[in-house]
């Protein structure tokens, strides 16, 4: 696999494209200087349509790390793995951040309000994907290419960017759909500046996505041979396999079945789990890893911003750490670290812990040195090379949005949870292959599985990889007072929330903005 598509969008500023409007609306082109015309007029200008694409997963804007593709929100806030991240963890038992930046306490206590700014922020950010990827599409019909000129297998090329780029769409409609349920919905065959995007109701909108999947799967690359960090197919069946596992969730209508199906497909893709966890999250991961299915792609020196993992190593560790270990020698921030109850997961020899301090009790979320810090992202190569940064603080790490051990999980969650098509003896298998990996051994080796296993042992595995709201939301105990942290709903004992906060608000913003859109209940 070719490592060049990670430095190709590093330098995305140096790219003329279109830029999109600083605004929440779907329903608006993109608009610069440079028409469509001149940008799609070749070959050439396509593929750096696709950079673009990507690189909005990994930057704020294509002007630097001091600007913002987004509005109402202080652009070192605004990429995308910053906010999901921060609306998939903080809200939850697994981290805790003691900064007192409008908006994060809210996150904290459980206590967010429609006019939230991180989740807005985060709303903003998958319309602004969305948007993007629907003038790519636009622009990459059949039709538009024969009028270019563009032909044979260059057009062939072209089929397969553009079914990259409906993917990227229907992924930040799933972050839609999970997080906010019915959001806004334009798509490339909507009228541009002349309607308000409608609202699109939660089960239609699974619908979509799961429609959108299956409709470009022959179109994109079979999985590991495409560029690293592009989409091909396992993607979309990573995609697909998630969607399914947490369907009852966003329909009322169970697909275990399904999830099995397409956690399969994964796993009989050609990956294979990396031999050493710690390596997953080093800043030379995208060497030698077969267990990388998608990546967000990070470069220290080019495409820098406060965000991505810059964020997720630097906001974990304060000067006591020494931040040069972690590769980041100008970096600590000292603010997000763990609730108790995440280290309380790991039993002795589960080399996945990857801790520091020495009071797991949160009793002050102010104060950093509460909670264990997370140490498991380090801007570190496996044989301790500090990668070249700008200004010693910026990330090389890529971070991974699909890898083969979730499939190991969502397969055997779905087993356990009675979907057909597979089997506890093959769940048990996998997951002992992840523990084994953890334990350096089989001790660790189990010869069961049960439903509320999976909650945990995903916690384990994949902790601070933005799956645990979700995760507890699937297991009725995001809100409900069965499951508490410290400070969860306000109280430092914890206490149930209204379930209505299953869901986030649609931002106050865009309901002002947009006469078609109405708040989920409870708000």
């Amino acid at each position: 696999m070719k490592n060049s598509f990670k430095y190709i969008f590093a330098s995305i500023a140096l790219i003329t494209v279109l830029q999109a409007c600083k605004k929440d609306d779907l329903n608006l082109r993109p608009t610069n200087d440079v028409t469509a015309e001149i940008v799609y007029a070749n070959p050439a200008g396509y593929k750096q349509g696709l950079v673009k694409l990507y690189a909005s997963y990994a930057l704020t804007s294509a002007t630097g790390s001091d600007n913002s593709d987004l509005g109402g929100i202080n652009a070192g806030f605004s990429d995308f793995l910053r906010l999901f991240w921060t609306s998939q963890e903080l809200t939850t038992d697994e981290a805790v951040c003691s900064w007192g930046d409008i908006g994060i306490p809210e996150l904290d206590y459980s206590t967010w309000a429609a006019d939230n700014v991180f989740l807005r922020g985060l709303y903003s950010r998958s319309v602004y994907q969305i948007t993007v990827c629907n003038e790519f599409i636009r622009e990459s019909t059949p039709e538009k290419l024969a009028a270019r000129g563009i032909t044979g297998s260059y057009a062939t090329a072209i089929q397969r960017y553009r079914a990259e780029a409906r993917f990227l769409r229907a992924f930040q409609y799933w972050v839609l759909l999970d997080g906010f349920g019915n959001p806004p919905f334009v798509t490339e065959n909507d009228n541009i500046g002349k309607d308000f995007p409608k609202q699109i109701r939660r089960t239609e909108l699974f619908n979509y996505v799961e429609s959108e999947l299956k409709a470009i799967e022959a179109d994109l690359a079979d999985p590991r041979s495409n560029e690293y960090g592009r989409a091909d197919k396992g993607a979309a069946w990573a995609l697909l396999a998630r969607l399914y596992l947490n369907a009852q969730v966003y329909t009322g209508t169970a697909k275990y079945t399904e999830a099995i199906t397409y956690s399969s497909k994964v796993i009989n893709g050609g990956y294979s789990l990396k031999s050493q966890y710690k390596d997953l999250f080093l800043a030379d991961n995208q060497n030698n890893n077969a267990e990388a299915i998608l990546t967000i792609n990070y470069d220290g020196t080019r495409g820098t911003n406060f965000g991505g993992t810059t964020f997720l190593i630097n906001a974990a560790i304060n000067g006591d750490m020494n931040p040069a270990s972690f590769g980041v020698p100008n970096g600590g921030w000292g603010g997000n670290r763990t609730r108790q109850n995440l280290p309380a997961l790991f039993p002795a020899g589960d080399g996945r812990a990857m801790f520091f301090g020495t009071k797991a009790v949160v009793d002050d979320i102010g104060v950093f040195t509460d909670g264990l810090r997370v140490t498991k992202f380090k801007n570190v190569t496996s044989t301790g090379v500090t990668p070249a940064s700008l200004n010693g603080t910026f990330s090389s790490l890529d971070f991974p949005l699909f890898r083969l051990a979730e499939q190991y999980l969502i397969y055997g969650e779905a087993v356990a949870r009675g979907g057909s098509g597979g089997t506890v003896a093959q769940a048990v298998t996998y997951v002992n292959q992840l523990r084994q990996r953890a334990y350096g051994n089989a001790s660790g080796n189990i010869s069961t599985v049960n439903v509320d296993f999976f909650l945990d042992e995903r916690g384990r595995e994949l902790y601070w990889e933005g799956f645990r709201r979700s995760d507890l939301v699937r297991y009725g105990k995001f809100t409900d007072g069965s499951y508490l942290w410290p400070f969860k709903g306000g109280v430092k004992a914890g206490t149930a929330l209204p379930a209505h906060r299953n869901l986030y608000p649609i931002p106050a913003a865009d309901l002002i903005a947009n006469p078609n859109l109405t708040q989920n209940p409870g708000y």
